[in-house]
């Protein structure tokens, strides 16, 4: 992973430092609300329902077992005991007092970590692939270039104060595991005809208020020029993006009201002007940053361990967390790890202190002192020998991390909702929950398979509900909590947002409608092998609304009208 070199080090420790002045002349008064807002903004600090909000970069999504360590005491000495881990692979503290937000930031940096652009309108957290450099289908490690934007994109100078936040992700795999469809600008590493890497470019793609996939920008970009054609698209959204009307904000809205071609015209044009030598990066630099990344050499391995064969055979819970929970590695005898933190009952994404540390302990003594967070909300141990499995799942269990649940339906993503947010119409988290007690049976979960359910307490949509196989969107009606349900949606290769079912649900009816919707699904798919999301797209929407509202007149797609309550038997 990227070491931090003395460029580095200044840079974070100065930011603190600035920042540790700022707040000293909030306290004192020296600086209104309105002029301290956008100064914590840009340090990833808001002001929540309750308290101080911190938000941590984790770039890329990549840990040390150290710096983990470091989340786990800033958990324990600053908020209350846990960390929540977001679809941005950030992790947020929810109960922060402003006097302590300095120390934290020194801590950060101490060790190699800071809140930068977490929030604003700035270039966001890069996110990518969680199993960069170990996926057996990896084209190109994307580190190596998140890492390069990430240092590009720092307090860039002409991009600090764009028209809204923006957004970038990478995947270098056959398989999109990082949502790339649904950014500003998503990144795939694909090769030309010649065999060299290059970018496949996508823009435009969002969710919120108006949800958009990304379309194609440019089919191929050689990969010297990344920076100087992202510079390109930068100033041109900076320059035509709406800064009068906060919803038409994202380059989403610029995309798709003056096209793709027109908009891929006018990027062209600004990138023919560009003195490209002095904005690309020079070829040295690329391989300064890459040696970061060099291939691990693992020893190899028997592909199948004796020993975790015997222990599948007789241990249910563990040949299911084998199954759901592992994926191939590129190496021969080894595997790579998911740690769900959807652990039925508790809140998706969140993780204990003691957890933390319980997870940086599994990281440094099997996983190569590494380990991912997940715009799923969960955790990867990128290496991991087949031998050392039974021991990993152990310690999971020992910590109440061992749920084997990952890609399922109890998967939950889950934004905190109205617990926290000042932004939320309604509440995430105890919904999930609900959600995740009426199908606690790993059992059933797993013989439904492959399903993404997600949740969003408001439109901003920080749930990612468009993009779940069955979304879920939490939305004030007449001063209540009601939710509206969406299928069809997926985050991957076939990036589609759901449709809207129809009128919205109370709060009490939504796991019987989930529960409708399932059994709906497993009545009508054409074997095991077919999951939801293919079930649906057969279908369509028809079988599935005639079930959720059956046995009343509302079925309308609008939101006007309390649907009544539901439960399996309705299929």
């Amino acid at each position: 992973m990227y070491r931090y070199d003395s460029y580095d080090h200044a840079f974070v420790r100065s930011r603190a430092s600035q920042f540790r002045d700022q707040v000293r002349r909030r306290l004192t008064g020296e600086l209104s609300e309105e002029q301290f807002r956008p100064l914590r903004l840009h340090n990833g600090l808001y002001l929540q329902l309750h308290a101080y909000m911190l938000r941590v970069a984790i770039p890329y999504g990549v840990l040390s077992s150290s710096q983990l360590r470091t989340l786990a005491d800033i958990a324990r000495q600053y908020d209350r005991g846990f960390g929540h881990f977001t679809t941005r692979q950030n992790i947020q503290f929810n109960w922060i007092k402003l006097e302590d937000a300095p120390d934290i930031l020194d801590a950060l940096a101490a060790a190699d970590m800071h809140a930068v652009q977490t929030s604003g309108n700035c270039i966001r957290n890069v996110t990518a692939d969680p199993y960069a450099g170990v996926a057996a289908d990896e084209i190109e490690d994307p580190r190596v270039w998140a890492e390069v934007l990430r240092q590009w994109s720092s307090v860039h100078p002409e991009f600090l104060f764009l028209p809204r936040k923006f957004k970038i992700a990478i995947s270098g795999a056959l398989e999109d595991r990082a949502a790339v469809l649904f950014h500003d600008i998503g990144l795939r590493i694909v090769k030309g005809r010649d065999g060299r890497s290059g970018f496949a470019v996508h823009v435009g793609g969002g969710q919120g208020r108006t949800p958009y996939v990304a379309q194609e920008l440019r089919g191929f970009l050689p990969r010297e020029h990344l920076l100087s054609y992202l510079e390109a698209v930068m100033r041109v959204y900076n320059l035509h993006g709406r800064r009068d009307n906060i919803y038409k904000a994202r380059i989403k809205i610029l995309v798709n009201a003056i096209g793709i071609d027109e908009f891929r015209r006018q990027v062209e044009a600004e990138w023919s002007g560009i003195d490209k030598p002095q904005i690309d990066l020079p070829e040295a630099e690329y391989a300064r940053i890459a040696a970061h990344f060099a291939p691990k050499k693992f020893a190899r391995r028997p592909v199948a361990a004796a020993a975790v064969a015997r222990r599948r055979a007789t241990d249910a819970a563990f040949d299911r967390f084998y199954r759901n929970n592992t994926a191939a590695h590129r190496t021969p005898g080894y595997r790579t790890v998911t740690i769900a933190l959807k652990e039925p009952g508790l809140i998706p994404g969140d993780m204990t202190a003691d957890q933390m540390d319980a997870v940086a302990d599994l990281a440094r003594r099997h996983s190569g002192d590494e380990l991912r967070i997940t715009y799923t909300q969960n955790i990867v141990l990128p290496t991991v020998a087949i031998d050392d499995l039974a021991t990993v799942y152990d310690g999971l269990v020992a910590a109440g991390l061992a749920s084997a649940n990952a890609g399922l339906l109890t998967d939950i993503i889950a934004c905190p909702g109205l617990d926290y947010c000042n932004l939320a119409n309604a509440r995430s988290i105890p919904l999930a929950q609900a959600i995740a007690a009426r199908f606690a049976a790993p059992e059933r979960v797993e013989d439904i398979g492959e399903l993404r359910l997600n949740i969003s307490g408001c439109i901003n949509a920080c749930g990612h509900h468009h993009a779940g196989n069955i979304g879920i969107l939490g939305v004030d009606k007449k001063g209540t909590e009601h939710y509206q349900i969406t299928l069809g949606g997926s985050p991957g290769d076939d990036a589609d947002i759901g449709a809207i079912v129809g009128p919205s649900f109370p709060a009490e009816d939504v796991p019987g409608a989930i529960e409708t919707l399932v059994e709906t699904y497993l009545a009508l798919r054409q074997g095991p092998s077919e999951t939801f999301l293919a079930a649906y797209r057969r279908l369509g929407l028809a079988p599935f609304k005639a079930a959720l509202y059956a046995g009343t007149s509302n079925t309308g797609t609008t939101d006007e009208a309390r649907a009544p309550q539901l439960t399996a038997a309705g299929v």
